[in-house]
């Protein structure tokens, strides 16, 4: 076919005073050397630390582009253009590890209670705009599992519900990857069936209740079977991705070890799943217990954290954040390699969250967060420092910028008063 010549869409054929739009043929479209691009969609992946980082190690000494790389980031100078970090935000929270997990959220689960949206953490509330575009709307991982106050929490839904994270390579890489039995496949297609028919008696039961209630409480039925509605529209676009073939990919099954190989393989599992577009959202939590024998070091990552500035444990601690680091750098080296087909690179089209519920392990301050973000196409490379007193600045505002920048319709989240300022899109 000749490409050189090209037909106007709008081109009509007119006779006796009727005009009859052509359909879309060959000739109306672009030669292929000049076919506009597709946007990529953007992603969003929190990488949430529950110990916080050795703030001295971890911020530079000065504001802006010209800062002196500390020795926490050093793993990540290479990329120095292409991450910012963020001094004096957090959520003014007090509680320790009791406040941990408000890290991508903004605010404690005991007190969300009275929030419209309860707790929701930025990672869900990106997932809610993803919706059903794509397989899994979010992954919550985490490469070790913990209990009580170090329990990892920090992805949670729109009604305060924490999403657990999967703690197994294995597990994560079937449930992308690996296609499922014709009989599980039929249990599964039995199960949205049953669903639906519970949603559907939920639903005639209240539209009769309905008419028998105040406004107040009208209100409040309204909001129960929004949630519904939304439950319903999940339900069936689950039901759809039942029977599509899930993406091959280049990677053998990954077998169990220890923390030193699961961390860096939930990372190729996420970027794996990004560039096969299973989804467009991941949060990744580091467990506080870890064992850091691998690391050449005796005792858990907990212990090292409570370092009451003793020399020997704060150098222990620092090849704990520095491993961390390094996996990290890994991880942005992958997303810089992959090109996108609008000539992006997944880097630029995703947003990489690195920070912690936690400013000082040994102190158990929430204050002063370890806050990093790298790519999404944000203008990065310097160290940018907000008010350390008076009108401090939330984290919740940054959390705002990353929404939007995602393509959701927010003017402000949870606890945030708008965008963070001094912070553009390049």
């Amino acid at each position: 076919m000749n490409t050189t010549w090209k037909m106007d869409r709008r081109t009509f054929l007119r006779g006796t005073g009727v005009a009859l739009a052509l359909p879309l043929l060959e000739a109306m479209r672009l030669p292929l050397r000049a076919a506009p691009a597709v946007a990529s969609p953007m992603r969003m992946v929190c990488v949430a630390n529950p110990l916080g980082m050795l703030p001295e190690s971890f911020f530079p000494a000065e504001a802006g582009a010209d800062y002196r790389i500390t020795e926490s980031l050093r793993p990540l100078e290479k990329f120095r253009k292409e991450f910012t970090i963020f001094s004096h935000l957090d959520h003014a929270e007090t509680g320790g590890h009791r406040a941990v997990h408000s890290f991508l959220c903004g605010l404690k689960d005991v007190e969300a209670t009275d929030m419209p949206a309860k707790n929701i953490s930025v990672d869900q509330r990106a997932a809610e705009f993803v919706g059903t575009k794509t397989r899994f709307p979010s992954i919550v991982a985490s490469p070790g599992a913990e209990i009580g106050e170090l329990a990892l929490r920090q992805s949670w839904t729109r009604n305060g519900v924490n999403i657990p994270p999967v703690t197994s390579t294995r597990e994560l890489f079937r449930a992308l990857f690996m296609a499922e039995d014709p009989a599980a496949l039929r249990q599964r297609a039995a199960a949205y069936d049953l669903n639906a028919s519970i949603l559907d008696a939920v639903n005639s039961q209240a539209k009769l209740l309905e008419r028998r209630l105040g406004r107040a409480d009208q209100q409040k039925l309204d909001e129960y079977l929004t949630s519904v509605r939304e439950l319903e529209r999940k339900l069936g676009m689950s039901r759809e991705w039942l029977n599509k073939p899930k993406p091959k990919v280049d990677m053998e099954e990954p077998k169990p070890g220890a923390f030193t190989h699961e961390l860096p393989m939930f990372f190729d599992l996420v970027t794996l799943a990004l560039q096969t577009d299973s989804t467009r959202v991941a949060s990744l939590g580091i467990p506080a217990s870890l064992d850091t024998r691998d690391l050449g070091l005796t005792g858990n990552y907990h212990g090292f954290s409570h370092h009451g500035k003793d020399a020997a444990l704060q150098k222990g601690l620092l090849v704990i954040e520095k491993f961390q680091m390094v996996q990290l750098a890994r991880f942005l080296e992958k997303l810089t390699a992959i090109r996108e087909p609008d000539g992006h690179t997944l880097l630029d089209r995703t947003m990489v969250l690195f920070g912690s519920g936690m400013g000082n392990g040994s102190s158990h301050s929430n204050r002063d967060l370890p806050v990093l973000l790298a790519g999404g196409g944000f203008k990065h490379g310097e160290h940018k420092v907000y008010p350390d007193a008076g009108k401090r600045v939330p984290l919740c505002n940054l959390f705002t910028t990353m929404l939007q920048r995602f393509g959701a319709e927010v003017e402000r989240f949870n606890k945030g008063t708008g965008t963070l300022t001094g912070f553009e899109v390049a």
